[in-house]
């Protein structure tokens, strides 16, 4: 047994403000016309860099839900060197990882002028906006220690 507090469960209110805010940026997202599966790909890369087992464990699920294949979803970690994401798709990634490290500027600069070259200022704002929520719920789980349910 744990002997973290789970936040979601103590403050319950401020957990459904932040899932009203990610139903908010969900919509962003699909009116940007970005794709479920780029939507999981950021989920998964910053859940990933935050070492959030719980969140990894629930976008995974969604990611193949959406049709995401196995084989990128393996390789993501090493995005750049897979040669399996399109422009978009790194553009994306990259803009997810700066957000979710702002302190390193010249990477937050590289990443911004590549997604400057092939995403709209919506999808630049939805990839940014759905990396701050998942950022967000990742402190969550993580402070939480929220468990991992075994798959049956």
């Amino acid at each position: 047994m744990s002997s973290r507090v789970f936040i979601d469960k103590q403050s319950p209110e401020a957990y459904r403000a932040l899932v009203r805010t990610s139903e908010a940026v969900r919509a962003v997202a699909d009116d940007a016309g970005l794709d479920r599966t780029l939507v999981e790909l950021v989920n998964l890369r910053v859940s990933q860099i935050n070492g959030c087992a719980f969140c990894l464990h629930v976008h995974t699920r969604a990611a193949l839900r959406a049709g995401e294949t196995t084989q990128r979803l393996g390789v993501l970690a090493a995005w750049r060197e897979a040669g399996l994401f399109d422009d978009v798709e790194r553009a994306a990634l990259g803009l997810a990882e700066a957000t979710t490290a702002p302190a390193d500027l010249p990477a937050q600069e590289a990443a911004y002028a590549a997604a400057r070259a092939v995403l709209t200022d919506a999808q630049i704002s939805a990839v940014i906006w759905i990396a701050v929520t998942i950022n967000a719920f990742n402190r969550v789980s993580v402070m939480s220690r929220h468990p991992v349910p075994p798959e049956r």
